[in-house]
């Protein structure tokens, strides 16, 4: 496994899945489509309104922008899907569609993790 990001993690569990980089909602109507259960989204500013049709359907979330006080959090806490927010990724498009895995690491921190 490779560390690939870190962030502020909504709930203390661990999710694995396949990764995809979301940047419109014609991708969040593929992902519907193709089956969104067990997946990871990477999101830049995405909502839960954005994620809407996809939710409850995800293993996890992670967001390059938020806090632990931002909507998508609240909900994705209300969902109990992990959510990794304000997470600092260099190159988004390079993760998509590989297999990820989000851990707690320490009190409210997370980590993303690339399998190789």
């Amino acid at each position: 496994m490779k560390e690939v990001a870190r962030g502020l993690i909504s709930l203390k569990l661990s999710a694995e899945g396949e990764l995809r980089y979301i940047t419109t909602m014609q991708e969040v109507i593929q992902l519907l489509k193709e089956g969104a259960d067990g997946k990871i989204v990477l999101v830049n500013d995405g909502g839960t309104t954005f994620l809407a049709p996809i939710l409850s359907k995800l293993a996890g979330v992670v967001c390059i922008t938020g806090a632990l006080g931002s909507h998508l959090a609240i909900v994705t806490r209300e969902f109990e899907i992990p959510a990794l927010m304000g997470t600092k990724i260099e190159n988004p498009e390079s993760l998509d569609r590989k297999h990820v895995i989000i851990k707690p690491d320490q009190e409210i921190e997370g980590v993303l993790f690339v399998t190789e």
